[in-house]
């Protein structure tokens, strides 16, 4: 994508009431006036929050939003004119249940309180291989740390991922670890009994796996306390 095209896409996030850019000393600072009234003061309601964290274009996102109106939906990503496509689309569709915030991961106790979020879908993260990449890993154990202090008591985890490395290593660590697997699978469109939420909404780099039948891996489970 041309610097150009960045821009213009920055510049086009500004003007949508969905989207949050704030800068990382306001989010290290607390300054997120939405933290802990995502669903007072934005959404105006009482629904279940829903997090997709490395979201992408937020095609996810989106897709969850028109599935389940009755939820709210938050995509996170650092990289905003990946989102923009996302966020122009829920603009464009009036899907009022999506949103989207420019920050990194490890921050996102300071864009929540504890136990405001429902659950959290992570969708094909980078599998960061290399046993020294293993602390950029979005499922070790000090990410599922911080997503327990989000998420409220019975909240869940989906992971959804092209990786055999990335499901391995996560179902490893979950077993490992203790906590509760609630579902695993791994390949979601061969085997029967695959959850519909998993099937129905496809990305656009997700598309192009199963064109060369790479299988597509899940897991859905709970971080114990």
């Amino acid at each position: 994508m041309g610097s150009k095209n960045k821009l213009k896409r920055f510049r086009e996030n500004e003007t949508f009431q969905n989207v949050f850019q704030p800068t990382r000393e306001e989010v290290v600072g607390d300054l997120m006036p939405l933290k802990g009234k995502w669903n007072s003061d934005f959404f105006k309601n009482d629904n279940p929050l829903v997090l997709e964290l490395g979201c992408g274009k937020g095609e996810y996102s989106v897709g969850l939003a028109e599935k389940y109106p009755n939820k709210n939906f938050i995509g996170i990503d650092i990289k905003g004119a990946r989102f923009w496509r996302g966020a122009k689309t829920a603009v464009e569709d009036g899907l009022h249940n999506v949103a989207f915030v420019r920050t990194q991961i490890e921050l996102i106790n300071h864009i929540f309180a504890e136990g405001e979020v429902d659950e959290i879908w992570i969708t094909f993260p980078d599998p960061q291989i290399k046993y020294k990449r293993t602390k950029h890993r979005m499922t070790n154990s000090e990410f599922l740390k911080l997503y327990k202090k989000i998420l409220k008591k019975d909240g869940v985890v989906n992971l959804k991922t092209d990786s055999e490395f990335m499901h391995g290593y996560t179902l490893g660590l979950l077993h490992g670890e203790g906590h509760e697997v609630l579902y695993a699978n791994h390949n979601v469109y061969k085997n029967e009994g695959s959850p519909e939420v998993v099937t129905s909404i496809q990305t656009f780099y997700e598309k192009q796996y199963l064109e060369i039948n790479k299988a597509i891996t899940y897991i859905r489970f709970k971080i114990k306390d």
